[in-house]
């Protein structure tokens, strides 16, 4: 009797640890499912851009003379681990950002964090081409550095090159921009821990029903 309560007992624990593993993996995938299953809700020809890299702010960007569109970079390097999203023309704008925290392990102290597109647009009357940038309200932002911004903004018209942003929620840096930066030794690896890797093939995806 001992002896099957031991087995019982291991099983359970082993069903208990599988899922432990699970839960944070379906989790994660949840959610990029939910950015792709809102890109197709939008449709193809309604997007401006889509996006599934990010780099975090870091070496001469820290400089405010190296400010991008007229958007200063922090002062202090950020990294992260996952970015994707997408702006479509009407002005909807969608970033899921995951560890987006100090380039020395610190974890974010933002409690929100805010969203950005620069566009180059169009004054005709003085024949130039200003640069406009659109900020959103802020988004909760957890210690981690994880955040879903999910916002609808006026885009200038018209909106040319437009650059996406994570801003701070309580000033107008930037942590992470639209872009990305492939070290040597890891252009073959997942991953490269300050900037995001696209992580998952949305190939594997496109069967599967996303909630909108």
């Amino acid at each position: 009797m001992t002896k099957r309560r031991g087995v019982w007992f291991a099983a359970i624990a082993a069903v208990i640890g599988a899922a432990i593993i699970a839960a944070p993996l379906a989790a994660a995938k949840n959610r990029k499912s939910r950015v792709r299953g809102l890109l197709r809700h939008e449709g193809l020809s309604s997007v401006l851009i889509a996006f599934g890299n990010m780099y975090g702010v870091d070496g001469p960007f820290t400089n405010p003379a190296n400010a991008i569109r007229n958007i200063v970079g922090d002062e202090d390097p950020w990294e992260l681990d996952s970015a994707r999203g997408f702006l479509t023309k009407d002005g909807h704008l969608v970033i899921r950002v995951e560890g987006l925290i100090f380039s020395d392990g610190r974890p974010n102290d933002e409690p929100t964090f805010r969203g950005a597109v620069s566009c180059i647009t169009e004054d005709e009357d003085a024949g130039t081409t200003p640069i406009m940038n659109v900020i959103t309200e802020g988004f909760p932002a957890n210690a981690a550095g994880d955040s879903t911004i999910d916002a609808h903004i006026t885009l200038p018209n018209p909106c040319v090159a437009p650059i996406v942003f994570v801003l701070a929620g309580s000033e107008d840096k930037w942590f992470a921009v639209t872009g990305v930066e492939v070290e040597e030794d890891e252009e073959d690896s997942p991953g490269n821990g300050n900037h995001d890797d696209n992580g998952d093939d949305d190939d594997d995806d496109q069967g599967e029903d996303d909630d909108d």
